[in-house]
């Protein structure tokens, strides 16, 4: 289990600073993690991403044993030299892309078999498979595999795919301890909008010895309100001794109620995403730098932002880019985006400490 230290909490909610050392680099909390799907954080290098600071990078199980191959991956020494990153790595498990496939996947209570949308081949991951998929690419986090239904599915399918995670979990479990190696491997809880279910599969999760919990199959469609009646209901039953990740959630709205629920770990495309977009993130709101008032507009992106985007570039310069499609512009809103990301995080963790985090959520929650 990670040696994790809590250094602070605010005396209001439950949200949390904590410390643990993860294969030699601190780590500390709440933190974002930039989503490298395909070991690559899309338009950004190992430099930029070491620059900006970030301890943790995300890729993605299912796509990297699809194309090149977990295999390939592992005889380049793994996904660290591989993509050339000097930090740490966590991939997910592949479920959620694999269940997301529909038509081309088919379940069964050992596993799914699956067609590769990118040339038809046909495939099969189990608990035991993806946990070798990820022994194989190196990873210093890895997940239990589960299942992660869609948020309109019925409560009694819901529960029956909880309790198939749970089985899962366990072989996940037992698969990763023939060989942990420098490994840390996460169970996830499943249930959907159910809050009953969601306290089951609490209890069920950290009943095994995994290293952390995480939180899986929200942000999947549901309103906010019921995302957070779950966290809400999750909030007091965590182990105190194990990181929680909620997977796959990442604007800072969402930080703000999911910290405030206890949660630790996060990450999401959204900041790159919509970067590419010609979305920014501010201290007084997103901009769209497209819309055609920024052609004259001479300011940094963000007056408050110290990253070398706002130092350099001005918002008619960066406009002038992406509406002439220069692939610079998506590449300067992905590092802005990922720096204000980063910033949020740490004056959030400092508020924290100083017991301000209420003054903090209700500052940023007057801007975003």
């Amino acid at each position: 289990m990670l040696d994790l230290e809590v250094l602070g909490r605010c005396s209001k909610t439950c949200a949390r600073v904590t410390r643990f050392s993860l294969n030699g680099r601190v780590v500390q909390t709440p933190l974002f993690m930039p989503v490298g799907t395909q070991a690559t954080v899309k338009t950004l290098d190992a430099d930029e991403l070491e620059e900006l600071d970030f301890p943790i990078v995300l890729a993605n199980t299912y796509h990297l044993a699809l194309r090149p191959g977990d295999e390939l991956i592992h005889g380049a020494g793994g996904l660290h030299r591989f993509m050339g990153f000097g930090g740490k790595i966590l991939t997910d498990s592949g479920g959620f892309q694999v269940f997301s496939l529909k038509d081309l996947r088919k379940i069964d209570e050992d596993g799914v078999d699956f067609r590769s949308p990118i040339d038809g081949s046909s495939h099969r991951f189990t608990p035991e498979r993806a946990v070798q998929i990820q022994r194989n690419l190196g990873a210093d986090i890895i997940m239990a595999f589960d299942e992660c239904p869609p948020g309109d599915a019925s409560e009694s399918y819901i529960l029956e795919s909880m309790h198939r995670t749970h089985r899962w979990a366990k072989q996940s479990l037992e698969e990763f301890q023939k060989d942990p190696q420098h490994q840390h491997l996460f169970g996830i809880i499943q249930g959907g909008i159910h809050k009953d279910l969601r306290l089951e599969s609490q209890t069920a999760i950290q009943s095994h010895e995994f290293d952390g919990i995480a939180i899986g199959g929200l942000s999947v469609g549901e309103s906010k309100e019921s995302m957070r009646e779950v966290l809400e209901a999750l909030a007091p039953g965590y182990c105190e001794k194990r990181p929680r990740y909620l997977m796959g959630v990442g604007t800072p709205e969402d930080f703000l109620t999911s910290v405030s629920n206890g949660i630790d770990l996060f990450d999401c495309v959204m900041p790159t995403r919509v970067g590419r977009h010609g979305k920014f993130y501010t201290r007084g709101g997103a901009i769209n730098i497209i819309n055609s008032g920024f052609k004259n507009d001479f300011n940094p992106i963000d007056a408050d932002c110290n990253c070398k985007v706002c130092l350099r570039y001005s918002r008619a310069y960066i406009h002038h880019l992406f509406r002439t499609k220069e692939f610079l512009g998506p590449r300067l809103a992905s590092y802005h985006n990922l720096a204000f990301f980063k910033n949020f995080m740490d004056a959030m963790r400092q508020s924290i400490i100083q017991d301000k985090f209420q003054s903090f959520k209700e500052s940023w929650s007057q801007a975003i």
